[in-house]
């Protein structure tokens, strides 16, 4: 019995939770039955869970077994009902016998149900369950999927990324590609994947150089290219923040301060080694703070071949670090991609919509109270009062998740502010990128908003990297940020609130670009003086655990009233000017010329 008892815990909104519904079965240790059972089961039950919630309706089992939730309901009817071999539990289990002695009822229900929809066999019934969406019937009872955005109807290609510290574009079109067709259309790419046999094309991306589309559930694993590091595995969104912050020489070393597992960390290694190759190009410093994350990322630098030009820092915590000291102060352009709700990822998604069962419904064919009290039935299965939110499992949970859910990102945004004013103090920096893998506006355009709105970005001479002066490939990308999340927020004119909503980059998952759910937002600051100090310093590439750990306490962000340092006659001047060219003060008037 505990199959179901697992099953219906993952069936159980819980916060937090993240990956794709395989990955959070079969990573789970506390799981003890095999992690492909579950995995059917809740697949399964899932899939039929519009017509089983009404067999277990009509069939009111659910107001008479009050020791049964409605996930344990569903779970167990389907295995009584459409299990080869039945519910997987001991003949004696209270839980089992609960749902066993209504079999008749439920049985009559199914073929009810299956009539209603116009099917004249079981088989024919489950065939049209296994080829539709959430299996929904053919009688247009469908219900829509809350976890599914709308229009989601096109397959995620595989995105493959050419290493080009490794191999070049067309050494891997010769060679790994060979036998792939290029076709113009990515749309040709997505349908790819649903014909048969599958065609091998691939799509060379317009908009991110080196970047492959290819039909989803290609499998390179195997080749030689992805073990040698030629190839790397990378969302296109994924690939946005390193393309946008285009580092080059001239910006001086980089900060990627979030950097596990590394694709963006050996993306921009790859972009600063094409703009110079000397040897001698600015370092890559990536911060880790988890150390067993900073395993993963000093192996993923070591195959992507970029020890040469990434340092790794394992343990290190970004908001440890002082600016103020070396090599910190030699930052020239920061990539922070933090923790975030991870809402935009694909197959977070993956599991089919699932209705469940209610405890109290109306319907004519209701059995009497007397009827079900005969042949000692109650006394073989006691009537167990479970507690209010077992009762009302979905309806709380959603509600709970809906509370949950706002305030953890909250709580995210707050952390992600925090790491965006921290990268505004280092000195030398003249360019920052804000990426998340999410889809909610709290974490993007209200954190791009209120970091331009802060005094610390107002000295230091911070603005939104408009969409005019970015990368090429960045500025032809139409889908844009959310007018009306800025709307309100920001501070100044009606055409800076649109200006800063154009110079954020969206993504939205399931549509025909391809991409999973990312935003992406870009900061520059001018006049900022240069330093020689990092020319000839280029340490080796060793697991580095400690250096550059401030012995202060943790830097606690800025509190609302901003900060109070005082401002030198050049750095008010460079204040009114930014705060002129944002829109937030008046341009003076030119003088006449007499």
């Amino acid at each position: 019995m505990s199959l179901y008892f697992e099953a219906a815990s993952i069936l159980t909104p819980q916060d937090g939770a993240s990956g794709s519904l395989k990955t959070r079965i079969f990573s789970n240790k506390e799981i003890k039955s095999p992690p492909a059972q579950v995995y059917a089961l809740v697949s399964e039950a899932s899939k039929w869970s519009f017509i089983l919630k009404e067999v277990i309706e009509r069939a009111h089992i659910l107001p008479l077994e009050r020791k049964l939730s409605p996930t344990l309901a569903l779970l167990l009817v389907h295995d009584l009902l459409l299990a080869k071999r039945g519910i997987a539990s001991p003949s004696s289990h209270p839980l089992k016998t609960a749902v066993t002695k209504h079999k008749a009822r439920l049985g009559a229900e199914f073929t009810k149900a299956r009539l209603r929809r116009g099917f004249a066999s079981v088989q024919a019934l489950r065939e049209h369950v296994n080829t539709s969406e959430g299996g929904t019937g053919a009688t247009g009872d469908a219900q829509p999927n809350p976890r599914r955005p709308v229009g989601a109807s096109w397959s995620h290609p595989r995105w493959v990324r050419v290493n080009t510290l490794r191999s070049k574009l067309d050494e891997q079109l010769a060679t790994t590609f060979a036998g792939y067709q290029p076709v113009e259309c990515l749309e040709d790419i997505l349908s790819a994947a649903s014909r048969t046999p599958r065609t091998q094309v691939l799509h060379v991306d317009k908009h991110i150089p080196d970047l492959l589309a290819l039909p989803s559930g290609t499998d390179l694993t195997a080749s030689t290219a992805y073990k040698k590091g030629f190839i790397i595995f990378q969302d296109k969104a994924s690939c946005f923040p390193a393309y946008l912050l285009d580092p080059r020489t001239e910006d001086g070393d980089c900060l990627d301060a979030c950097a596990a597992p590394g694709n963006k960390t050996t993306h921009l290694a790859a972009i600063m080694r094409a703009c110079d190759t000397n040897k001698a190009c600015p370092m890559i410093w990536a911060c880790e703070r988890d150390r067993a994350r900073a395993v993963v990322l000093q192996s993923m630098v070591e195959r992507a071949g970029g020890e040469d030009h990434v340092k790794v820092k394992a343990g290190q915590d970004f908001l440890r670090l002082d600016p103020e000291k070396d090599p910190w102060n030699d930052i020239g352009a920061l990539l922070l991609d933090p923790s975030c709700s991870g809402s935009g990822i694909v197959g977070r998604d993956d599991m089919p919509p699932l209705v469940l069962p209610e405890r109290e419904v109306c319907f004519d064919n209701k059995p009497s109270s007397k009827k079900r009290k005969r042949k000692g039935v109650n006394s073989l299965t006691p009537a167990i009062e479970p507690p209010a939110e077992l009762a009302e499992e979905v309806p709380i949970a959603q509600d709970q998740s809906e509370d949950k859910l706002k305030f953890r990102l909250e709580a995210l945004s707050a952390f992600q502010l925090k790491l965006l004013l921290n990268a505004f103090r280092f000195p030398r920096a003249k360019k920052i990128i804000y990426s998340t893998c999410s889809i909610h506006a709290e974490e993007n355009e209200h954190v791009v908003v209120k970091a331009l709105n802060s005094p610390l970005a107002q000295q230091r001479g911070w603005r939104i990297l408009r969409r005019d002066d970015q990368v090429s490939g960045m500025k032809a990308w139409d889908i844009r940020g959310h007018l009306a999340e800025c709307e309100g927020l920001l501070s100044g004119s009606p055409h800076r609130t649109e200006q800063v909503a154009d110079a954020c980059i969206r993504c939205n998952k399931g549509t025909k670009e391809g991409t999973q759910g990312f935003f992406v937002a870009g900061f520059v600051r001018e006049d900022v003086k240069t330093s020689g100090a990092n020319a000839n310093r280029r340490g080796n590439t060793a697991f580095d655990s400690n250096d550059g750990l401030s012995n202060d306490e943790e830097w606690e962000g800025f509190s609302d009233e901003g900060s109070t340092m005082e401002l030198r006659p050049a750095e008010e001047q460079r204040v009114h000017d930014v705060q002129v060219s944002n829109g937030l003060l008046a341009k003076p008037a030119e003088p006449k010329v007499h």
